[in-house]
């Protein structure tokens, strides 16, 4: 199969200025599919190349590939607000190549495999959950001829006018199986991260999660029927990742975001990482996610971290007590959010600190502790999320039980996180949009909080980002109270 993986031109997060990396499930899928000879690939990535609707239409009509992939399985640039862009795509690339096959999957499409057929039939495959293997039965299918793929595990398609699905896939238990990225697909001189970090890149080098938090993006990853996989947590072995590395540093990367919550999760693999990449001399700068009770595992081994290129740390402090927080699956106590913050601090390593707001039990009052408590917690750089409903998240039932939520009238570009898009039990939408703001305010005007980074010991590349947050801070502002839109 001629195959070609799109990505539409579509903006970035307000705080994260221009922001663009290689959608990791298209190099996933296309690395795989090809080691198996069911595709030949090429990439489109109209985001980096900055091209409009018109001309990339133009250039997949010259290009007329028996196949299009869109989706992604990243939230770290636009949230669910993406999915528009690949919807409308879909439907432009029929009109013009009608007989073109659009397969999908990632955010979004994996749990709502049925509506998405249904409601868009442009739309003709959707892969649920990890989608290698999936993908390329689906291919060799298509090449032998097919017609009937409901025997194909992991695959949502139709069937006299009806949706029907394959077995569940089961989860991959050993990710070094799947072979590197297909980066040499994309422009990656061109990928940019908080505007200023260039070369840039984000990797995932584990799947699932131990914690299952209620409202985390990945459950939309999933088989509807299988979402117990969520919790099924795998690696690529340290090896596996310092190979991925070293190809990126090779293709000129300099820059990159390790984007997954849990590559701190397992102490002996990092220190293997961290090791082998120095070892090797792999100078790639790098920023790592991570819960604080994982960070609070690693204490001993952050000056390790530093020394092999990490200089910035994410973690969620999300709410401000642990019945909250016990509430949520969170899996994490507010001591442990303390003393990360101080080992990070010590280590002189940047610190993102995220708080939610919009949880149905949210008062003014609730949410002004919450800010309270992160504003004492003092991270480098706070980040407001909304709560955004992850289909097939226990807060996804929650909001459509409550009717907050009908999936047939979602404005899917406010689904981004930016945007209040569900009200409380006690609060409107517009409260929760004001109150966003209020807090973003209050913690960056506090007296000698900018000048302390500024001064600080970090890595340039920190302070860029911080100046990059800064920058964004009024459309930011702008998303959450006035509802204007930017993905």
């Amino acid at each position: 199969m001629k195959v070609l993986f799109v990505t539409p031109k579509l903006g970035s997060w307000a705080t994260h200025g221009h922001h663009v990396a290689p959608n990791q499930m298209h190099a996933h899928w296309a690395a795989y599919a090809r080691e198996q000879k069911t595709i030949t690939a090429e990439a489109l990535d109209c985001k980096v190349l900055g091209i409009e609707k018109d001309e990339m239409l133009q250039i997949i009509k010259t290009k007329a590939p028996e196949v299009v992939v869109l989706g992604d399985v990243l939230h770290s640039y636009g949230g669910f607000a993406v999915q528009k862009y690949f919807n409308d795509t879909a439907q432009y690339i029929k009109e013009i190549l009608p007989k073109t096959i659009i397969v999908v999957g990632g955010l979004w499409y994996s749990f709502l495999s049925k509506e998405s057929l249904e409601k868009n039939p442009a739309i003709d495959f959707v892969v649920m959950g990890e989608g290698e293997i999936t993908f390329s039965e689906l291919m060799d299918a298509l090449n032998k001829k097919k017609t009937d793929f409901s025997t194909i595990a992991g695959l949502a398609s139709r069937k006299d006018g009806k949706v029907v699905f394959g077995p569940v896939r089961e989860s991959i238990k050993n990710l070094d199986m799947l072979p590197l990225p297909a980066y040499d697909l994309f422009p990656m001189e061109k990928y940019v991260g908080h505007t200023y970090w260039k070369p840039f890149v984000e990797i995932v080098t584990s799947r699932g999660c131990t914690h299952g938090c209620t409202f985390c993006y990945e459950w939309s990853e999933h088989d509807p029927r299988a979402l117990d996989q969520f919790r099924s947590w795998r690696c690529k072995s340290a090896k596996r990742v310092i190979e991925e590395v070293e190809l990126l540093e090779k293709l000129g990367t300099r820059v990159m975001v390790i984007q997954e919550d849990n590559f701190n999760l397992k102490a002996d693999r990092v220190r293997e990482f961290c090791h082998e990449k120095i070892k090797r001399g792999l100078k790639m700068k790098w920023v790592s996610l991570g819960c604080a009770s994982d960070w609070v595992r690693l204490e001993k081994d952050i000056p390790l971290m530093k020394e092999a290129g990490m200089f910035m740390a994410v973690f969620g402090i999300e709410v401000a007590s642990d019945d909250e927080l016990r509430k949520l699956d969170k899996g994490i106590t507010v001591q442990q959010i303390y003393k990360t913050i101080e080992i990070l601090r010590k280590n002189d390593i940047a610190i993102v600190g995220d708080i939610m707001i919009g949880f149905d039990y949210d008062t003014e009052k609730i949410i002004k502790d919450r800010f309270a408590f992160a504003d004492e917690v003092d991270p480098d750089v706070m980040w407001v999320g909304y709560l955004t409903p992850p289909p097939g998240s226990p807060i996804w039932q929650d909001v459509i039980k409550k009717g907050w939520v009908d999936p047939d009238k979602i404005d899917m570009l406010k689904w981004d996180f930016l945007h209040p898009v569900v009200p409380t039990n006690h609060l409107s939408i517009e409260d929760l949009g004001r109150l966003g703001a209020w807090a973003m305010r209050e913690f960056y005007s506090k007296p000698g909080r900018i000048q302390r980074i500024l001064e600080s010991n970090f890595d340039d590349l920190a302070k860029l980002c911080f100046k990059d947050v800064m920058d964004g801070l009024g459309k930011w502002e702008a998303a959450a109270v006035k509802g204007e839109k930017h993905i």
